[in-house]
């Protein structure tokens, strides 16, 4: 192999310690095992903490909102109802405005689950937090909303 075709060590070493994508990817993956912990006595994930909490709504969101909200494609976001909805924590039915749509809702189930998963979320966000200095928490959401 020639020399043209190496990246040289130091290279990998830089975008170790400079890649913001995956600064991102590493911090999101702790973020996501952490949080999967603190919910695996409900039987969800994060990401489905997420997706139930973002039905918690006046109104039923269509599945194009929720997949802009979450930055899922809709296939994505498909696949990932469907255990949810197995499990009776939320619906999806035709909206009654468009028929090629669907809105989703929470079940009473689902709105149990939420209730019993936000002070989990509030507990472990607080531990996560008093591990930050305050001036890093408040620049870390600014940074990343900007970056969404």
């Amino acid at each position: 192999m020639s020399n043209s075709h190496t990246v040289p060590f130091e290279t990998t070493l830089h975008i170790r310690d400079h890649c913001l994508c995956l600064a991102a990817q590493r911090a999101a993956r702790a973020l996501s095992r952490r949080f999967d912990e603190a919910f695996r006595p409900l039987g969800i994930t994060s990401g489905q903490y997420s997706l139930l909490m973002s039905l918690n709504r006046p109104q039923p969101p269509s599945i194009g909102a929720v997949a802009r909200l979450l930055a899922m494609d809709r296939t994505t976001l498909t696949a990932n109802l469907k255990p949810l909805e197995k499990r009776g924590l939320l619906t999806s039915t035709p909206d009654p405005a468009d028929k090629r749509s669907r809105r989703l809702a929470l079940t009473d189930e689902g709105r149990r689950t939420l209730a019993a998963a936000v002070p989990i979320w509030r507990q472990t966000h607080a531990d996560i937090d008093a591990g930050l200095p305050p001036r890093a928490i408040k620049g870390l959401r600014t940074g990343l909303a900007a970056l969404a």
